[in-house]
């Protein structure tokens, strides 16, 4: 299948196999959520808004009722994202990190969750969401746009109406990912296999819908959002140093087990090893700049021998250093020819 790069400046439908696919990236106009339905009836959905358009790198793949996007932001750039269409937007944060920013989406509580990665945003037909930051690292993310009327079950559809922000749900990540997958290939004949995944995203969808609502009036246990704030702040400004448990209970003013239970249930991970998933994040950005060698990266952040960083980072991201730096190179590289 024909992709094209994102400063084109038209969208066209391709045939191919005897398929029809509408193969787009979008222009400046439809960056800013105009876009105009070709006239053969293969019509593109509605895309998110990004703003400013030449802080990203997008490219779109796909034909109704089945489109995706992926969006590539660099390090340091200031870059928000509006939507609001007649159909379901699910974002997959493949990777990165952001220093300052907020998501929101209608009236739902605002999240100002630092690290992306692999989390997901699910934004309901016809809702308002915003997302903006300030990148800390590279950022890749997916957005799938969704036609309700590929949720064939009627209580999968009736139950896809609440919004999430950053949740985890490895069954929704894997099937989306396969979803994405098979978008982007655009083989012949995958129409049903399409329809096949769809149905069991929109299911598993519905099922963490029904979770979370069955959880709405219930406890969980976690930190206040003042204390979240409090502690992440402190451990940003410690990131190179070694800092003690005792001293971030202190700060969400909790007992040691009271901060450690609430710690891993707001953030899913204990707190020393949410410094070192913060430091791997960093490390990315920083690879980013040739100029910097490995060993000065992991005096930074605080790792005494070049070796244990390195073993830090590869257990973090299934890559060394080196391999992550050369991989961005040629990723870089890719993008720069768009």
């Amino acid at each position: 299948m024909m992709t094209l790069p994102s400063n084109a400046s038209e969208s066209r439908v391709v045939r191919r196999d005897g398929v029809d696919y509408a193969s787009s990236v979008i222009s400046r106009r439809e960056a800013g959520g105009h876009v105009d339905l070709p006239k053969s009836g293969i019509s593109l959905q509605p895309t998110v808004r990004i703003s400013p358009v030449e802080a990203v790198k997008r490219l779109g793949t796909g034909s109704q009722p089945w489109f995706s996007e992926s969006v590539y932001v660099s390090i340091n750039k200031k870059v928000e994202f509006r939507f609001q269409g007649r159909v379901h937007l699910l974002v997959l944060y493949n990777e990165g990190a952001r220093k300052n920013g907020e998501t929101s989406i209608g009236d739902l509580q605002t999240s100002c969750l630092r690290n992306l990665t692999h989390k997901l945003t699910f934004v309901p037909a016809g809702c308002v969401y915003r997302e903006w930051y300030e990148t800390g690292t590279t950022v890749r993310m997916t957005f799938l746009y969704l036609d309700p009327s590929t949720f064939r079950n009627s209580d999968d559809v009736e139950n896809c109406r609440h919004p999430r922000i950053h949740f985890e749900d490895a069954s929704v990540w894997d099937t989306a990912s396969k979803l994405k997958n098979v978008i982007e290939g655009g083989r012949a004949g995958c129409a049903p296999y399409l329809e096949a995944l769809s149905g069991v995203l929109g299911h598993e969808l519905s099922r963490v819908d029904r979770e979370i609502l069955g959880e709405s009036g219930v406890s969980r246990g976690g930190l206040a959002g003042w204390q979240e704030r409090a502690v992440v702040r402190y451990i940003e400004e410690h990131l190179g140093e070694q800092f003690s448990l005792l001293k971030l209970s202190e700060i969400a003013q909790l007992s040691l087990h009271h901060f450690c239970r609430a710690f891993k249930q707001s953030f899913g991970m204990p707190a020393h090893r949410y410094q070192v998933c913060r430091r791997m994040e960093v490390a990315k950005g920083l690879l980013a700049d040739r100029t910097t060698s490995v060993t000065e990266i992991a005096l930074s952040l605080g790792y005494a021998q070049t070796s244990s960083f390195s073993s830090a980072f590869r257990k973090t991201t299934g890559w060394t250093p080196t391999a992550y730096r050369r991989q961005f190179k040629y990723v870089s590289t890719v993008q720069g020819n768009f």
